[in-house]
C-alpha cells in the first residue's frame, strides 16, 4: 500500500528499499525472507524482489538459506560524510584530542529529536553503550546534542523534540519542559555542555558546537568518559579545555574549506 503523506514525486520503490536495508537490527547480520518481509511490512514477493535487487547492486549477498547486507552498505553514510568534508577536516584535530586526554573523542549532528554519529577516534574502554559511525541517541540526554538543541530558534526545538526517537533507548533523565529550558538556556550561555550519566549509567561526556563559516552551528563534538574513572572536575578542568580549542580549529579549518574556490579541471 502507498504510505500516507506522500507526494506525487515520492517514488515508494526506493523508500521500500531502504527500508529493508535498515531491516536488519544489530546482532543478526543474516535475516530469512520472511524475517525482511515481517519487519518490513512488505508482501514476502516484493520483499524478495528487492533483495534480488541489492543482490545484483552488491549491498546484499546470499548467506545459506538468508540474506546479509555487505560492505558496500556503508558507501551509503560514508558518501554523506564525505560530502560535509568533515570527517578530513576534524579527523587530525580529533587525534590530537584523544592524545591529550586519553578518552574517546566524536562528533554528531541532530538528526530529528536524535543525534546520529557522522565521526569518532575511539579509545578502547569498556562503555556501558557501544558507539560506531551511524550510532544514534536521544539529543536532549547528550552532550553533543544539548549544544546542537541550544542554538534552535524556539519554534524550531519545539518541532524538532516533537518528533519521537528512533534511537531505541530511554535515557534516564526525562526533563519537564521548564527543566529542559533551564538546562539549555545554560548550555547557550556557557557555549559547552555536561552530561552527567543523563542518557544511561556510567557515561559522562563534555561537548562544543561545530559552526560553519557564517557561525551557525552544524555539528558538535564532545569528549566521552566513563564515569568510575574520570570525575566531573577532571572533565571541566582538563579535557574542557582541550575540546574547546580543538572545536575552534575544526570550526576555522571548515570555514575556511568552505571559501576555497572549487575549480573542476578537465581531464
Amino acid at each position: 500500500m502507498p504510505r500516507e503523506g506522500t507526494g506525487p514525486d515520492f517514488i515508494e520503490a526506493l523508500a521500500r528499499g531502504l527500508d529493508v536495508i535498515r531491516a536488519f537490527p544489530p546482532g543478526r547480520p543474516v535475516m530469512s525472507l520472511s524475517d525482511v518481509a515481517t519487519a518490513t511490512g512488505l508482501a514476502r514477493p516484493t520483499a524478495r524482489r528487492i533483495l534480488l535487487t541489492l543482490e545484483e547492486l552488491g549491498y546484499v549477498r546470499v548467506d545459506g538459506n538468508g540474506f546479509a547486507l555487505t560492505p558496500r552498505v556503508l558507501d551509503l553514510g560514508v558518501a554523506y560524510v564525505r560530502s560535509m568534508g568533515l570527517w578530513d577536516v576534524a579527523r587530525p584535530h580529533m587525534e590530537r584530542l584523544v592524545a591529550r586526554t586519553d578518552e574517546s573523542c566524536s562528533i554528531a549532528q541532530l538528526d530529528g529529536s536524535d543525534i546520529v554519529y557522522v565521526a569518532r577516534v575511539a579509545v578502547p574502554k569498556i562503555v556501558s553503550l557501544a558507539v560506531q559511525i551511524g550510532t544514534r541517541f536521544p539529543a536532549l540526554q547528550t552532550s553533543l546534542g544539548k549544544v546542537q538543541l541550544a542554538a534552535l530558534a524556539p519554534d524550531e526545538l519545539e518541532r524538532v523534540l516533537a518528533e519521537p526517537t528512533r534511537s531505541g533507548l530511554v535515557p534516564r533523565w526525562q526533563p519537564g519542559v521548564e527543566e529542559r529550558d533551564a538546562e539549555l538556556r545554560e548550555v547557550r550561555a556557557r557555549g559547552w555542555a555536561l552530561t552527567d550519566e543523563q542518557l544511561t549509567l556510567g557515561i559522562r561526556s563534555v561537548a562544543a558546537p561545530l559552526r560553519d563559516g557564517d557561525g551557525r552551528v552544524i555539528a558538535g563534538i564532545n569528549v566521552n568518559t566513563h564515569a568510575a574513572e574520570t570525575p566531573v572536575e577532571t572533565l571541566l578542568e582538563h579535557h574542557l579545555p582541550a575540546l574547546l580549542q580543538v572545536a575552534g580549529d575544526i570550526s576555522a579549518d571548515f570555514a575556511r574549506l568552505a571559501n576555497v574556490p572549487h575549480v573542476t579541471v578537465a581531464s
